[in-house]
Formats: structure tokens, sequence, C-alpha cells
């Protein structure tokens, strides 16, 4: 009886495999875990101090449903910054200024994106590989996400979506650096990517949430010569494209709050607007004592850790690309990995092999059509990252 009052959508969406590996990982005494998407380092002081003082100092209730006025103020100022874009709040805002509001996590900028732009039997575009939600959140949204194969570079060019979009699409979603690959679109690649959206008048997502991880052979041109603007190539650096780009940014991956859900969306003001209305009937507004805290990151500097994290990167190149195709991570702090053919296994089956020596990893299934790979995050200390590459090793040949 009760099971005939779940809805269909419920029915539709398979758990993460993500979340059953971490269910394994439960029952093992001490596993190598390299398949959890989450930095290794503790959250930096300044960060940390002022979530604390915001919580003893009572602030505590909500926050107004766009987000805390001294983070939002932030947050507009590194947007001019960073993308030369000048922003507003959606009540402040003038015609044809982007907007942009706080959200709970990335993840909740995605949700209400899809809720805002998609109606029953619409399409949107994403990449194959893809992050586990994106197609789950069409799926919420009854409409139909359309994957477009990336394989074997993955990357989501224009080339790739051009023959895929139809008179249904509502937006093309790109994610760069991307998980589960690491990789990241060059600045040329990224403005046709943009320019095709453009002239098709579909939306373009731009999701960035590793855009601080991006190491030192994947950077924009003007990075060279000013530190500064050591940042992630992007269609949102584009002249105008505040016009016709939804930016989608987190805090949690970049400081190591992954829990604190907070992340933020900018973009044209009549999308903003639905999504920031949306956002009062759903999340209320994001925690409001930890937007206190993460007000504080624009004056911590993160390039130790980015650079920590290239060395990683370095060294899982190092020790598996005689064994098989890993495609170059230029960002973010993962590595997709082929099973070579003749070991004659799955993703899965190579992942279920891995935790007989208790390592864990991601099956690529858990984010592509193909289960031909497998997802290693090397988010984890050096030595235990080392031990776990050393057992792939043995196992890939």
């Amino acid at each position: 009886m009760i099971e005939q009052l779940i809805a269909d959508r419920s029915h539709a969406i398979d758990a993460s495999g993500i979340r059953r590996i971490f269910g394994l990982a439960a029952t093992l005494k001490d596993p190598i875990n390299l398949s959890i998407g989450q930095p290794d380092f503790p959250v930096p002081a300044p960060i940390r101090s002022a979530a604390i003082n915001a919580i003893d100092t009572h602030k505590n209730g909500y926050s107004q449903s766009q987000g805390d006025p001294a983070l939002l103020s932030k947050v507009l100022e590194w947007l001019k910054h960073d993308l030369n874009w000048d922003c507003a709040t959606t009540t402040q805002g003038k015609p044809g200024q982007p907007t942009a509001f706080i959200t709970s996590g990335t993840s909740g900028a995605l949700h209400l994106a899809f809720m805002a732009l998609l109606n029953p039997g619409d399409e949107c575009i994403i990449p194959d590989p893809y992050f586990v939600a994106y197609p789950h959140l069409a799926t919420m949204c009854g409409a139909k996400a359309v994957t477009c194969d990336t394989y074997p570079d993955f990357k989501l060019t224009a080339k790739r979506v051009e023959p895929l979009i139809t008179n249904k699409t509502k937006f093309v979603l790109l994610n760069t650096p991307s998980n589960p690959c690491g990789v990241v679109l060059n600045t040329q690649e990224a403005a046709d990517l943009r320019a095709l959206c453009k002239s098709k008048g579909v939306l373009l997502i731009s999701d960035e949430i590793y855009d601080e991880f991006v190491f030192s052979d994947s950077l924009n041109a003007k990075a060279a010569g000013d530190p500064s603007l050591k940042r992630c190539p992007s269609p949102c650096r584009e002249e105008g494209s505040h016009e016709d780009t939804l930016l989608i940014r987190g805090f949690g991956k970049t400081y190591g709050c992954t829990g604190w859900r907070l992340g933020y969306a900018a973009g044209p003001a009549a999308i903003i607007d639905q999504m920031s209305k949306l956002q009062q009937y759903t999340f209320v507004c994001a925690p409001a004592p930890l937007q206190h805290g993460v007000a504080e990151c624009f004056d911590v500097s993160m390039q130790e850790h980015v650079n920590e994290y290239e060395s990683r990167r370095d060294l899982v190149l190092e020790k598996l690309s005689p064994l098989t195709e890993v495609t170059n991570p230029g960002g973010a702090f993962y590595a997709f990995i082929k099973i070579p053919e003749k070991l004659g296994m799955t993703g899965t089956q190579f992942a279920e092999k891995c935790i007989e020596r208790e390592l864990l990893l991601i099956p690529g299934g858990a984010f592509s059509s193909r289960d031909t790979h497998i997802r290693i995050s090397f988010a984890t200390n050096r030595e235990r990252l080392t031990k776990g590459l050393d057992i792939l090793c043995e196992l890939l040949a």
C-alpha cells in the first residue's frame, strides 16, 4: 500500500554509485580511500574564526533569501575583479545588469536552475561523463538530459554539442574543471561553446565549482603575467557573457568546508530572479552563520594547496600513464582512468577487485553510459595516495 504512494520521479532515480562505495567503505577497517571528492585540508583559520564568532554573537537566524548582505557584497566585488561582471542584487539591479545570490551549495544552485528553466518535455545537454546529479535533476523536472559523448578527451566542445541542439533544448551545462575527469576547456574552446549557444538561442550554464583549483598547464593566457588573474578559462570571461551565461560557483571544495553547503549563482536577472524566488520555498536561505565565515575567504590564498594537488596530479600521471590511458586532469582533484581491455573487466568489476585490496574508488559507470573507466580522487595525503597508486599499478598490470 505504502509503495503505491511513492511518486514516479522517485522510482526514476537510482541511488548514487558513489554512495554505494561509501556504504562498502563503512564495512572496512582502514581502507585507502580514493573515492571521496572532498578536500583533505582544514578550513583556513580566518574562515573558521569568523563562523565561530557569528555563532557566538547569535547570528543564527535566517539571512535574506538572497544571502547575507556582507557576503553578497564581497561576491559582487569578486565577480567584478575576476570576470569584469558588474553585478547587483536582484533588488538593486538595472535593466540588462547581471545579478547574483547566495545558494545552499552549488548543488542547490543547480537544483534551482533546473527548476527555473525546465518544463516537462524540455531538454538540456550535459557532458558524458557527467557529475552524478545532472541527469537526475532533469528527471525531477520531467525533462530529459541529453548526453554529449566527450570520449576520449572529455571536452564538451561546440562541435560535439551542435548536432544535439533541438527546439526542445533550454540550456547546455558545462563543468570545467570537470568532475569526474578534471579536464579544463581552454579559452578558445570555452568561447566557441558560448558563441554556439548564443547563436542557437539557448542558455549556457557554467558550473565552476573547482574554478580555483586549476593547474599551471591549464591557466588562461593572462595569468602568465599577472598572478592575480590565475583563474580557470571560462566562457564567463567573454565580453557580454553576463547576458547569456549562468555562472555557478561554490565555497565548499575550494576552502574545505563542503559540509557548510554554500555557493552562489550569477547571470541574467530574469533567471536569477526566478531562482531566488524558488529558493524562498525550498532552501529558504543558505546556512546563515556560515555565510559570515566564508565572507572572509576572498582574503585567503589557497595557492599552497593548489600547488600540492598539482604535485599529486603529476604523481598519478607518472605512475599510471605507462599502464593505461589517463587524460591529463588540468584542475580539480580527480583522474578518470581507463581499464585496459586486456583485463576483460568493466569499471565496476575493477572497483570490486580493488575493494578486495581495501582500496576504494568509483567505477566510471556512476558518471557515464559507459563503464570502461574508474575515477580516483587524489584529495588524500601523499603517503596513502602513493600506497593506493601502487595497488592500482599492480592490478592494472
